[in-house]
Parts: C-alpha cells; sequence; structure tokens
C-alpha cells in the first residue's frame, strides 16, 4: 500500500460527498489541483479572468442596478440550517423522480443562451458533462449548437427543452416537435423573457451576441425558420451609413456561424437575414393563459413554466392542465428589484405543490442552497451560472467538476443536516434568521 493509495481512505463513508473530497486529496497528494474552485465565489472570479469582456457581462450581469441577483442570495441567507444529531446517516439516498423517471440527485443544469461565450465546445461540452454526471441537461433555445447535436452527445443522458414562445405557431410546433424527436422528456416554456430585460452590462458594451449570428442555432437548424428565411419578404435590417471596420467584422462573424461554408454565406447574404428573421421571430410579448391550450395540443410531453412568481399564475397553470412549474426570475436578469425565487417558494408549494411538480432556479451556488430549496418545498433545483462558469475555465471537465462538486456540497449537507434522504429534508430543518 502506497501513503497516497486509496486504502489510507477506507475508513470513509463511501458516499458521493465524501468520495468527491477523497479524490481532490488523493489528487492533492500527488500535486495536483481540481481543475476549477470547489465554492462559487472562485469560481467566478477565475472565470472573470479567463472569459472576454463581453462574455462575461453577458453571463454575470442581471437587470437595472442587478438588486434582484442580491435579492436572490440574501433570501437563501435568511434561512439556516438547524443539524440534527444521532440520526443514522451512514447512508444517504439523494434520489428525487421527476415525471416518472428517477435520478440520483436533485440537480438540473439550466437552459443557458450562447454557451460558445463561455468555451468553444459550448452547449456539446454542458451535454456530455451533464449526461456523463447522470444530470439532466435542459437544452436552450439560444443554444450554439442545434438540439440534435446535443442529443447525439448525450447518449441516453436525459435531456428537456427550453422554448421561448416565438411570433410563428409553427416555429413553435416545428420546436416542439424536434425536442420529441431528439429524447427531450419535457417542454420547459420560458415566460419571463417575452422581453429583454434593462441590462446595463451588455448596453454599456453595445453587445447582443444574437445580432451576430451567435446563440441562434436552434433557428438556422430548423426548417420552419429557414424557410421563412426564404420566403419573407420583411426588409432587412442594415445599419445605415457608411460601412465601418466594425460592421465588417459583424458581417465576417454572421458568416462563421451560419451553417454551411463561409464564402458561401458571404456571397448570399443569408446570415444577415437569418439575424433580422431571428429578432422578427424571437419572443411574442402578446401571450396570454389562452395560448396554452395550443402547446398543451402540440405534445404528450409534461409541460412547465418557467419565471412564475406569483401565486395566482401558479394556481392558474394548475387550472390549464400545466404538468409542473419553474419558480424562478431568471437569475435577476429581467427585472430589477423583482422578489427572490426563494422568498415565494413556500407559499406557491403550499398552494399548488400537491398539483403541480414544483422547481426552484435563481441564485442556487451550493448544496446547502439546494437543501434550503427543497426544505421549502423544491422538487429539484436548477443550476445556471456555476456550471458556465466551470464550461468556461476547462469544458466539459469543468463542467463535470463542478456538478461533482455540487452533489458532493449537498450529499454531505444532507448527512451533517441528520437527514439520510430527500423526504427528511423538511421545512423543520430551517430556521428564519433575524
Amino acid at each position: 500500500m502506497t501513503p497516497f493509495g486509496r486504502e489510507a481512505f477506507t475508513r470513509l463513508t463511501e458516499s458521493s460527498g465524501s468520495k468527491r473530497q477523497q479524490e481532490i486529496y488523493l489528487g492533492g497528494a500527488r500535486g495536483r489541483k481540481p481543475a476549477v474552485p470547489t465554492a462559487f465565489p472562485g469560481l467566478e472570479a477565475r472565470a472573470r479572468k479567463k472569459m472576454s469582456r463581453r462574455a462575461f457581462a453577458y453571463v454575470a450581469g442581471g437587470a437595472g442596478l442587478e438588486s434582484t441577483i442580491d435579492a436572490n442570495r440574501d433570501a437563501f441567507e435568511r434561512w439556516r440550517i438547524v443539524p440534527r444529531v444521532f440520526h443514522d446517516v451512514s447512508e444517504r439516498d439523494t434520489s428525487v423522480e421527476l415525471f416518472g423517471r428517477r435520478f440520483s440527485t436533485p440537480f438540473l443544469l439550466a437552459p443557458v443562451g450562447v454557451l460558445a461565450l463561455a468555451h468553444a465546445d459550448g452547449d456539446l461540452a454542458a451535454a456530455r458533462g451533464a449526461a456523463a454526471e447522470g444530470v439532466p441537461f435542459i437544452f436552450s433555445n439560444q443554444a450554439s449548437v442545434p438540439m440534435e447535436a446535443c442529443a447525439a452527445a448525450m447518449g441516453g443522458g436525459a435531456r428537456w427543452f427550453q422554448l421561448y414562445w416565438s411570433t410563428s405557431d409553427e416555429v413553435v410546433r416545428s420546436f416542439v416537435r424536434r425536442a420529441e424527436d431528439c429524447g427531450c422528456e419535457a417542454i420547459v416554456a420560458t415566460l419571463d423573457t417575452t422581453l429583454f430585460g434593462w441590462r446595463p452590462r451588455d448596453l454599456d458594451l453595445a453587445f447582443l451576441p444574437f445580432m451576430y449570428g451567435a446563440g441562434i442555432a436552434q433557428y438556422t437548424s430548423d426548417p420552419v425558420f429557414m424557410h421563412l428565411l426564404e420566403t419573407t419578404a420583411a426588409p432587412v435590417a442594415v445599419p445605415r451609413g457608411r460601412v465601418t471596420p466594425a460592421m465588417l467584422r459583424t458581417f465576417v462573424r454572421q458568416a462563421r456561424a451560419h451553417p454551411g461554408t463561409f464564402w458561401s454565406n458571404v456571397r448570399s447574404g443569408r446570415p444577415l437575414r437569418a439575424v433580422s428573421q431571428f429578432v422578427r421571430t424571437y419572443s411574442r410579448p402578446s401571450l396570454t393563459w389562452k395560448d396554452v391550450a395550443f402547446l398543451r395540443g402540440l405534445t404528450d410531453l409534461p409541460i412547465l413554466l418557467k419565471g412564475v412568481l406569483h401565486i395566482d399564475d401558479a394556481r392558474t397553470a394548475a387550472e390549464h392542465g400545466i404538468d409542473g412549474i419553474v419558480v424562478s426570475n431568471h437569475g435577476g436578469r429581467q427585472v430589477d428589484g423583482a422578489i427572490a425565487s426563494l422568498d415565494v417558494l413556500p407559499e406557491i408549494d403550499d398552494a399548488v405543490g400537491a398539483r403541480l411538480t414544483v422547481l426552484l432556479d435563481s441564485g442556487v451556488r451550493g448544496g446547502a442552497d439546494a437543501f434550503k430549496a427543497l426544505a421549502l418545498g423544491a422538487r429539484a433545483v436548477l443550476v445556471g451560472r456555476p456550471y458556465v462558469y466551470g464550461l468556461a475555465l476547462a469544458g466539459e471537465t469543468g463542467v463535470r467538476e463542478v456538478i461533482r462538486n455540487l452533489l458532493a456540497d449537498f450529499d454531505l449537507t444532507m448527512g451533517l443536516a441528520g437527514c439520510p434522504s430527500i423526504a427528511d429534508i423538511t421545512p423543520q430543518a430551517l430556521r428564519r434568521s433575524g
């Protein structure tokens, strides 16, 4: 037995948390540190140094004064865990069931647009990482890679699809059909982004990635959208005035992002027309509850509404045959001064938890956050920025390490709080501070 062998750790509990600790400490004994920082502050700080200024601003930024981002964190801090002792936690069950399928953990990777800003492999690296670690990946409507390619990269890994409800019912229909065909197990209709929030970090840099043809791969790979592109007579939005070097660089980026060869794209002008068509198609601010029947009629897959923060909206969702909701303020990116997702979770769960699957998104940064969310009624949580920063730092490896760190933190928090199973994580495990 070597001094740095696994035998030295046989007395550790064989849990996901202890195994992850063991892996890190053994690596350290051999002179190897984790590929990414194990806590969010260090993760974000390292990613900021690695990412371009525009990319980091797009991922990290929020609406207005970013008070909603702060509110999300403050909400988690107001709840404190009350550990119990003399509870047998030698074995822990971290599994949850969502829509008839059991998952080993209560984490999902949230849909995040334009992942290519963080890493060249973008959505493919995130998809592979999620599948390898047994965590569902929600394909973004604003992906850098078509959903079919991500599905192929995941093998049997669980995947859902996020839908932004566009101005074209036929594009919506096509997206849902494609999601079904590539094995998505649920549709997550995001409703809090029918308009872009006021995002100063992006505005100060005058940067929106979609204007460069980035993050619209679901559209440029869609036969219905491309048919509209070829048949719609609406004028292309070309900036007036003299051609500048910046405009030329934009056209080059659009041509490189669009399917096909660079020079054929330059000659055809299709990339610029695709961006213009995307802007016209992207989202529909005129949506009402009457439109739910249309979406419900498109698929038998479970439908979740993401962006629900009001108890009456949660009740109305249940009345319209929706299967689940994601309590979310879009990570603070849409409404400055909005209520924290965690603050409304308990009342929403009390109102509809028996009828709908309630998930939580926004502000989850570690295992203790997931523990608190589950104690207050969530069935599972979505994680966004942490895995994007892992992606930026180390590609697929970074995504996998972030997932493993989150799972380890959650598993150990459960054990140290005296909870051997998810069912034991109840409101009694928390106290509200102050």
